[in-house]
This record gives structure tokens, C-alpha cells and sequence, in this order.
């Protein structure tokens, strides 16, 4: 049994998998962003997004992965993936890093990177 778990995909069991709320954006909306395998790295996809009150919105940007190519560094560090923001329509290198039921969420330019926390869902 224990060549069968050393023989398995890292994202397979991947901490990372399942449903994130974004951090609010300058108007107070959230999205919920799904995390999945997709060809051997980590992809989130936003699943639906909320006004500041929880009332759904409907977006043509649901369904579409925001992040993608996310690499599995160890430790609860990810890496080397891209990050789109819908609201700017503009995609940045993306770096993540998970601690319990939190997700620290950073897009980079050069060498200066902003972020925000989300927070686990399911």
C-alpha cells in the first residue's frame, strides 16, 4: 500500500483542493474560486460572486479559472502560476501559500507583488 501512495500524483492529494472566498474588491464583492488538478498543477476557477450584502451576481467570468499552472512547492507553498483579475482584465505571476482553512493569494509585477487572504469555504 505504501509504493501505491508514493506512486500517486502530489495534486491528487493536494491541501489546496476545494472552494475559496476571495478577499472583498474595492466595491465589497466576493467570489467563490473552486481549486482542482489540471494537468498536473493547480487551476481555481470562480464558481459565483457576491455583492457586499451576499446577493449572487450574475458574470460572464463565472466558469473561467482565474488561476492557473499553479505549482505544488511544499509546505503549503505554491508557485510559477498566473492569476487574472477580472475586474482589470489583466493576468499577473501568481504565488500562493495555504495555512489551515486560509489562502494567502499574491499576483506579482517585477519584483513587487500585492495580495490578500481567502478564506475556505468546503
Amino acid at each position: 500500500m505504501a509504493a501505491c501512495a508514493a506512486l500517486a500524483s502530489p495534486a491528487a492529494a493536494d491541501a489546496v483542493k476545494g472552494v475559496f472566498q476571495t478577499a472583498p474588491n474595492d466595491e465589497g464583492n466576493v467570489g467563490h474560486v473552486e481549486f482542482y488538478e489540471c494537468s498536473g498543477k493547480i487551476c481555481g476557477k470562480l464558481l459565483r460572486s457576491f455583492t457586499s450584502n451576499g446577493t449572487p451576481i450574475a458574470s460572464d467570468n463565472i466558469g473561467k479559472n482565474i488561476v492557473w499552472d499553479m505549482q505544488n512547492q511544499g509546505g503549503g507553498a505554491y508557485g510559477k502560476g498566473k492569476i487574472w483579475d477580472p475586474g482589470a482584465d489583466k493576468t499577473y505571476r501568481s504565488k500562493m501559500s495555504l495555512d489551515g482553512d486560509l489562502l494567502k493569494v499574491s499576483g506579482c509585477i517585477g519584483p513587487i507583488c500585492r495580495g490578500n487572504t481567502w478564506q475556505r469555504v468546503r
